[in-house]
């Protein structure tokens, strides 16, 4: 609307300022004379105050009614008063139009505003997005033991449900038959594929991995763990508090000075030459001075220019709000799966035995692995890459669900898997692979044995959620910033212990669910810290929305970009840090800016007033506006410094 109303009006100006009188002189120019060209100022001027100065109109009621005068008052005013002024002076003797003050006034505030909204967030689509999650039918189990498909709609509880590899489960339930893994982490947060077997429990939403289940629904519709999540989600969109804008509270203030001058103005006025059109126009002059151009665009302009350069530093904002209050962040609560982490198993240490070297355990696990889509199969293969290690050829590969698999390898057969395979064939580990595989156990490590002719362990490989080296260097500055470092995770206290420990977070939370996030935060919020939420999964989706700032991952899921408020492109926790560095910078422009503009009325509605009038210095309403322009100019050069600000580490 403002876009449209923008343009629509700057058209419509060009003709008024060029056979404005005012603008004529200035320039040294005369416009074209012809029949009727006297009407075009006044005609056009009251088209656009009509359709560009209406919405400000609308506006300033809502303000009026709430009692809180803000920028929509401010503007109202002074458009008002000098469209009736110049409507009036068409037939007073004495006066002088400056109907092209008024219209640039209009279209600079639609064209501050414009850039504003453009800056602020539309609703929310989270909750579109959870629902997405949900498949739309399953295959629901008959009597005669076929399946059918039907809505995920008209599931009951105690229906059976066939869920096959790759699906989505329906509804939460519980396995009646099958074994399988299942994709937990949008929900729990827990990193490792959960296996699933009869008895287990498993909730909508959910991923079924490498086998079928069949399930019993237990729950449907608003009683599923997904349904809690989204009414979480729901509940802290509603709970948002709103936080005036620094112009609005400029703006408030500077209506209430402005009436205060212009009374003054009025009864000192009167008081010294008697009730004549001079008062009147001294009144105007206060009322139109006291909005100036640059008032208007203090803000978006600072606003504007603070998306362009987040954007060219990775980050994307969605409400503007957020930013400003990321400058007064004393926490920051990370999740730990694909924020801090990797999201992925990755090798993260190596022991062998004997002969035996990390380079050729490597050839021959990974070449056992070669074919196998399996994350840990993944993490070994990954780690010969990184060590340039050739993989061995292998023949007669074998898989034993559970256990592990065996190959054939320059005709020794070599088994990998982890401890259930150690013990199925009743081997014994040598000291030095039983002490690594107890250091890693306690720091929650997967270890995975590489056997030799089934008779000998070889090589042990240590298997966890990869740290990303970014998550250092963002930890170490926060707390160079003097913020404290929080970490959220569905995972074990034994893994939370040690991510903490390794990245020297202040305090961690293991074992989360989603509820549990969303009410860690508000724990924090009630001991009076300021919090931001890092997230990228459907978990943190509540947590995200409750916080003071909600950052998400863009790399995450949809959900929880929907969720934040600031989207970090880069999936990079260094960002968190340039975030605060550019909401501290982009908040001291708002503040210079204001200044400047409000600066301007501390000089020139004195003058407008006629305090110098006794000797002989009297600021017209044009010469006001003269200044008013030099005023927005400047707003406008200080605000285009914010693009050159450092957000380096080190700055």
């Amino acid at each position: 609307m403002f876009r449209r109303r923008f343009w629509v009006s700057l058209a419509l100006s060009v003709p008024v300022i060029f056979f404005s009188e005012f603008i004529q002189d200035v320039f040294g120019y005369t416009a074209p004379s012809f029949p009727g060209s006297v009407w075009i100022t006044p005609v056009l001027s009251v088209v656009i105050f009509a359709y560009g100065g209406v919405p400000f109109l609308s506006m300033a009621r809502t303000e009026l009614e709430n009692r809180e005068p803000g920028m929509m008052m401010l503007i109202s005013l002074a458009i008002t008063v000098a469209f009736v002024y110049s409507i009036a002076s068409l037939f007073l003797p004495g006066t002088t139009p400056f109907f092209w003050e008024l219209v640039t006034l209009i279209d600079i505030m639609l064209l501050g505003h414009w850039v504003e909204m453009r800056s602020v967030r539309q609703a929310s689509g989270a909750l579109d997005e959870l629902a997405k999650l949900m498949p739309d039918t399953a295959e629901r189990l008959t009597e005669s033991g076929d399946t059918e498909e039907v809505p995920v709609s008209e599931l009951l509880e105690g229906d059976v449900v066939l869920v096959r590899p790759g699906a989505s489960v329906p509804a939460d339930g519980e396995v009646v038959e099958g074994e399988s893994s299942v994709d937990e982490s949008m929900i729990t947060g827990e990193s490792r594929p959960v296996g699933k077997e009869p008895g287990s429990e498993v909730v909508a939403g959910t991923v079924n991995q490498d086998g079928s289940l069949r399930i019993k629904i237990t729950k449907t519709g608003e009683k599923t763990t997904l349904a809690g999540i989204m009414r979480l989600v729901d509940e802290a969109q509603k709970s948002k508090s709103r936080t005036q804008l620094l112009a609005d509270k400029a703006a408030g203030w500077l209506f209430y000075v402005a009436l205060g001058v212009a009374a003054i103005t009025a009864v000192a006025w009167i008081v010294a030459t008697g009730y004549n059109i001079t008062v009147l126009e001294r009144v105007v002059t206060v009322l139109v001075i006291a909005c100036p151009h640059a008032l208007g665009l203090a803000v978006p302009l600072v606003v504007a220019i603070n998306t362009s350069t987040a954007a060219q530093n990775g980050m994307l904002i969605r409400d503007r709000i957020a930013m400003e209050e990321s400058r007064n962040l004393d926490t920051v609560m990370f999740d730990k799966t694909g924020t801090l982490t990797k999201g992925e198993q990755g090798v993260v240490g190596v022991e062998t035995v004997g002969d035996w070297s990390e380079e050729r355990a490597f050839e021959v696990a990974a070449g056992v692995e070669g074919d196998s889509e399996h994350m840990i199969a993944r993490a070994i293969r990954d780690a010969a890459e990184e060590r340039d290690v050739q993989r061995s050829s292998v023949s007669n590969f074998e898989n034993f669900r559970g256990l592990g698999v065996r190959a054939t390898v320059d005709g020794e057969t070599v088994h990998i898997g982890g401890p259930n395979l150690i013990e199925k064939l009743g081997i014994e580990r040598s000291d030095g692979i039983a002490a690594f595989a107890e250091e890693a156990g306690s720091n929650a490590e997967t270890v995975i044995y590489l056997v030799h002719d089934e008779s000998e362990v070889v090589a042990a490989f240590a298997l966890a959620d990869v740290i990303r080296e970014e998550s250092r260097q963002a930890i170490e500055a926060l707390h160079a910033m003097d913020i404290e470092v929080a970490m959220l995770t569905g995972d074990s206290e034994d893994v939370a212990r040690a991510v903490s420990e390794e990245l020297g977070i202040d305090q961690y939370f293991a074992e989360v669910l989603p509820e549990e996030k969303d009410t860690k935060v508000e724990q924090l919020q009630s001991e009076g810290k300021l919090v931001a939420m890092v997230g990228d999964g459907v978990n943190d989706a509540p947590a995200l929305t409750r916080a003071d700032v909600g950052i998400a991952i863009g790399s995450g899921t949809d959900v929880a970009i929907e969720s934040g408020d600031i989207i970090l492109v880069d999936n990079n926790p260094v960002d968190v840090v340039r975030l605060i560095k550019l909401s501290k910078a982009s908040y001291r422009k708002m503040q210079e800016n204001l200044v400047w503009a409000t600066g301007y009325n501390v000089f020139a509605l004195p003058l407008a007033a006629g305090i110098l009038a006794p000797i002989g210095i009297l600021l017209s309403p044009a010469i006001g506006a003269v200044f008013m322009s030099l005023s927005t100019i400047i707003v406008a050069i200080n605000a285009r410094r914010l693009g050159n600000v450092d957000l380096s580490l080190t700055a």
